[in-house]
Formats: structure tokens, sequence, C-alpha cells
């Protein structure tokens, strides 16, 4: 996949596509041309070729949010939302296949919200997350009221939300909105690293347990159990299944190709 992107830096690395949001000089804000860049590249990333993702900012920090010089919010907010932003967090948290986000630096507004739309949130020492829309008067938006509340429960959401307050790394780690901590020093490489190892995994594997965590919270128990049995018949007619039981009985790292 050729980087032809204006607002993205797009690397291929093996079945690994790292997408790098490219506005260093306003930390990666966000306007109607990078998102509709972002939805391209995800659209694509769709592809059996692709096995994992890693989002990340380029710079020093993930993303700051919307970029209010540049995107008409007032009175058009909502049209925007649903025309620009929402078409992105659909095709993101719908990819059947490992989403990491990295985040280096700060991730408020809506750049917090493509940050909790991925599946993992590996957080760089100095990571810091922040709402921000009660700050200038608005409502979440981009998912966060959906995503924030199932991360950290409707209290403390509705705390971060009504103040805006910065989060930092550890505290983000406490409440659930980062699974990992790593050093300022290194961190780009090492979030690369942990994305890489989820690309060279059983896809076809971890489409399937995606399924099932985003079916378990408005499932019943037997809803619930119902959709295990289906989608493990699934995963049992597998190439990786084969190979996961081939490699456990020679006693030998298995070799997964996503089919």
């Amino acid at each position: 996949m050729l980087n032809t992107y204006k607002t993205l830096k797009v690397i291929r690395d093996g079945a690994l596509l790292r997408v790098g949001l490219n506005r260093p000089q306003v930390l990666n804000a966000l306007t109607p041309e990078l998102l509709n860049e972002l939805r391209t590249v995800l659209e694509a990333a769709a592809d059996d070729s692709v096995r994992a993702v890693l989002l990340t900012g380029e710079g020093r920090g993930f993303c700051s949010g919307a970029d209010l010089a540049a995107t008409k919010l007032e009175g058009n907010a909502g049209e925007i939302v649903e025309r620009v932003y929402n078409p992105v967090i659909r095709v993101l948290m719908g990819l059947q296949k490992p989403v990491v986000a990295a985040v280096n630096g700060v991730a408020a507004g809506a750049g917090m919200s493509l940050a909790l739309a991925c599946d993992v949130r590996l957080l760089s020492e100095n990571a810091v997350f922040a709402l921000g829309f009660s700050r200038i008067g608005l409502a979440m938006d981009a998912s966060l009221s959906y995503t924030l509340p199932r991360l950290v429960g409707p209290a403390r959401a509705l705390e971060l939300a009504y103040t805006g307050r910065k989060v930092g790394a550890e505290e983000a780690l406490t409440l659930g909105l980062g699974e990992r901590i790593m050093p300022e020093d290194g961190f780009a490489a090492a979030a690369t690293d942990f994305a890489r190892l989820l690309s060279e995994g059983p896809t076809q594997s971890y489409a399937r347990i995606k399924a099932q965590v985003a079916a378990s919270l408005a499932n019943t128990l037997a809803a619930q159990l119902g959709l295990e049995a289906r989608l493990q018949g699934e995963a049992s007619r597998t190439q990786d299944f084969g190979e996961g039981v081939r490699a456990f009985t020679e006693k030998r790292e298995p070799v997964f190709r996503g089919r």
C-alpha cells in the first residue's frame, strides 16, 4: 500500500498495517480531509492480507481532537459528525482483526474517541487522555459515549466528561483506558513489535474472539453460550486450528496463516 496520503503516514510491514495520523504541527488535529483519508485506508485494511492494524500519531502526540480552526462546527456539528466522523468509527470498530492504538502523547476529544475505538491501547509514559468536549460546550461524539462507560463505568465516565480533566498514563491504566505502559524511549518500536506479533497470529481466531466480546454486554447468558458454540464450530474448521493442533503435538511454535 503506497503512502499517497496528505495527512497520513501509512506503512505496510508484512501483514501489519501501520497508520500514522500525520499533522504533527497541530498534534494531528482532525480535519475532514484526514478523516476521509483514514476511512479510505481502514476500508482497504479489511483485505485478508492485512492481519492487524496499528494506529498512532506522528510527532509528539496521538491526536488533539478536531481542528476547530479548519472545521466549521458551529450550528453544524451534528451533520459533520454523522457525515465525516461516524463512518470512520464504523469501519474502525468493524474490522475483523486486531486494531491497536499506540498512544504516544495527548489523545483529546475525538482523538480520544479514536483511541478508545481500537481493541487495545498501548500507552507511552507521556500519554494523556482528555475529553475536552464540555470545555467548549459540546457533547461527546465519535463513539466516546459508547466506549467510555463500558471501559470505566458510567459514574467515572460522567466525571471525566464533566470536568474534561487530563488523565495521565498511570491513572489511565488503572481506570482501564489502556492495557500497557511502555517507556517513551523506544515506544514506537515496542508498539510495532506488539502489533506485529498479533499480525502473525491466528487471525480467524482473533476475529471470533472480538465478535464474542463485542456481543457479550448485550447478550443474555443463553445467547452468549449459543454464540460461543457457533463460533467455536467455525473456528474448528479453519486452517489455523489445524496448524495449532499439529504444532502442539509436535512441540513447536505454530505458523499461522490467518486462514
